[in-house]
């Protein structure tokens, strides 16, 4: 049986991905082929990054929010991509994935910015900030989860988180860094905005070891704010937001209650990056992550996982709506990896993966019909398959094809025309 639904959910996701190829993303080759014409180089850059999402998640977050004939603003777009994920292993996890797509370089699973040697290696944003851009990082996570981490910082674990934001602000010096985590900024026993063992999950408490790295941010000249109505007023250059302590969601055993409502939602966040960023003649880089599709996927909830899908592509909308007037700027949507084995599959009386987590989930609305789906899951944990890609703008014709997650890097690092 287990052999039946993995099968079923790789047939599932080459169909998404193909999909995506022919009917849900505009063919820059065709008829409407000057419509998309953009330059050669990029000024700027927006990467998102919708961790854990896989083909097959993509198809159920545009059948539950457009239906079958809609587009996502993600899936709108004209080049598109197949991204082999592997690490130094089969199966990888964030770090090691981000890694490969910051640096070009392949790295053992829970490694920063570290190639298999745990020698540094210089990120794309560290390479855009050497230039003279300005740089963001944004996430629902904290902010110095393996994601946005492997783009800033260099540690050979990735629990290190402290060092992690330390690094951010005195060596890459990262402009702008919107997201959870407040806890790794402040030392043990010192409670930052967010009270220690509060009501929604008694374990968070401030652990930093590096001191208090918001004190220090704020003489490093960052602007601190701690929920949406301060990142609304700001207008500082550089900007650190930290709105939770740990994640910006709670995730826990499906039935005990996920709940996905961040403080700031991730299209604001991204809109106040953008809107902080672009006051750069040089331009700048910005790498925005959807962390809350990969932990309620490794929890097995399709709902919450697709109400985070809609926000991540919310926040695609307003980067799109940016690069339109912007055409020298570049937009891409990918997945590090895919997370549960997902698969969609026809409301059926019969559940064929047992109880408990592993329940199906549904029935979902196919919107705009009277159709439904269910969702299904083959694991808790990481796939290895591949993963799509799309994009948009400047340069957007590098990402076309099927390839190793490590080419991002060196297609962006030609496309923005940097030198290490």
């Amino acid at each position: 049986m287990v052999k039946k639904k993995a099968m079923a959910g790789a047939v599932l996701s080459l169909a998404a991905i193909a999909g995506l190829g022919l009917s849900q993303i505009t063919d820059a080759h065709g008829p409407n082929k000057a419509k998309f014409h953009h330059p050669e180089k990029a000024k700027n850059v927006i990467l998102f990054v919708g961790d854990g999402m896989g083909a097959a998640h993509r198809e159920a977050i545009r059948l539950a929010t457009v239906g079958q004939k809609g587009k996502l603003a993600m899936d709108d777009m004209p080049y598109a991509g197949i991204v082999h994920t592997s690490s130094t292993s089969a199966v990888t996890d964030s770090a090691a994935a981000a890694t490969a797509m910051a640096t070009g370089v392949k790295t053992y699973n829970g490694a920063i910015g570290v190639d298999p040697n745990k020698k540094s290696v210089k990120t794309i944003l560290e390479m855009a900030h050497d230039a003279g851009k300005s740089t963001g990082l944004v996430t629902t996570s904290q902010i110095t989860d393996a994601t946005p981490a492997a783009f800033g910082a260099h540690v050979t674990d990735r629990k290190k988180q402290s060092d992690i934001a330390k690094q951010y602000i005195e060596k890459s010096k990262v402009d702008v860094l919107l997201g959870g985590g407040e806890d790794y900024w402040y030392p043990a026993g010192e409670p930052g905005k967010f009270e220690d063992h509060s009501a929604k999950d008694e374990s968070e408490q401030s652990k930093g070891t590096e001191g208090n790295l918001v004190k220090k941010a704020q003489k490093l000249g960052y602007q601190y704010v701690t929920n949406k109505e301060e990142l609304e007023k700001t207008n500082s250059k550089k900007l650190l937001g930290l709105f939770a302590n740990e994640e910006m969601f709670e995730q826990r055993p499906e039935g005990e209650g996920d709940v996905y409502d961040p403080v700031v939602p991730l299209p604001e966040m991204t809109k106040k990056a953008i809107d902080t960023l672009s006051a750069n003649k040089k331009g700048f880089f910005l790498m925005v992550e959807e962390e809350g599709i990969d932990e309620m996927s490794h929890e097995n909830n399709a709902e919450k996982m697709i109400k985070a899908g809609r926000q991540l592509d919310q926040s695609v909308e307003v980067a799109k709506k940016y690069a339109k007037k912007h055409p020298d700027t570049l937009v891409l949507v990918v997945a590090d990896h895919e997370c549960g084995g997902l698969t969609i599959e026809e409301v059926d009386g019969k559940d064929e993966s047992g109880d408990g987590i592993s329940k199906e989930d549904g029935p979902f609305k196919v919107a705009n019909s009277t159709n439904q789906f269910t969702i299904d899951w083959t694991t808790t944990g990481h796939g290895g398959v591949t993963v799509p890609l799309t994009a948009t703008g400047a340069g957007a014709k590098q990402f076309e094809g099927i390839y190793e997650n490590t080419h991002i890097f060196n297609a962006l690092k030609k496309t923005m025309g940097l030198k290490k």
